[in-house]
């Protein structure tokens, strides 16, 4: 598809106006949900208005970049991430420090890395290149877990507005993810966001709180 963005539809915006208008939300497919358009690039000028839009990029190697827009939306409100009592217990005990940016593009690759129930990957090299310029231009951050100088969990996401766009997490040794994630929404909470956007729904990310929202 050279590096047009086609709509399901056939409806084409080309890629040479990175600034050009994604088309409407609801020309987004039911099945598979919230596919929106295919092709194009990954230019921090395009992802800036797919995110302002509700719209992510989301696919695998060896695939064009599809763009999705899901309806309903796996939401999460910082002031009520659920905490379990053991994950409070973890907390209180001290055992990680965190951090938020100090170690971006390490955080991108170890989320990179491949999962024992996966086959593979979606953030390909081109992706991970794509957030690492986002990072550059202030609007792509990482919140770390550290044990004993070593990182051993975190996530990342883009903010833009009050809203921030939760994109991947990982972990090394247990709980540190969950533990970079709290620490996370505590510091949105300090920072005045009102909203992360989850983005795909799954049973972990239900799990911390998220919820569906039209």
């Amino acid at each position: 598809m050279n590096n047009s963005v086609v709509l399901p539809s056939n409806g084409i915006l080309h890629a040479g106006c990175s600034n050009e208008p994604f088309p409407p939300l609801e020309h987004a497919l039911r099945d598979p949900d919230g596919l929106l358009a295919v092709g194009g690039d990954l230019s921090p000028e395009r992802l800036l208005r797919a995110y302002r839009h509700g719209i992510f990029p989301w696919y695998g190697d060896g695939q064009p970049i599809l763009w999705w827009s899901p309806d309903p939306r796996l939401v999460l409100f910082p002031e009520r991430a659920g905490i379990s009592r053991s994950m409070s217990k973890v907390l209180r005990r001290g055992q990680f420090r965190f951090s938020v940016d100090q170690a971006f593009a390490e955080v991108i690759q170890a989320c990179a890395e491949r999962r024992a129930y996966s086959d593979g990957t979606w953030i390909t090299p081109e992706m991970q290149q794509a957030y690492l310029n986002l990072h550059r231009l202030g609007y792509a951050h990482s919140a770390e877990a550290w044990q004993d100088g070593r990182l051993v969990g975190g996530l990342y996401g883009v903010a833009l507005g009050r809203v921030f766009f939760g994109e991947s997490m990982f972990h090394r040794v247990s709980n540190a993810s969950k533990a970079a994630f709290h620490y996370l929404m505590d510091c949105l909470q300090r920072w005045d966001y009102a909203l992360v956007d989850c983005q795909m729904h799954t049973a972990h990310l239900q799990s911390l709180g998220g919820e569906l929202m039209p």
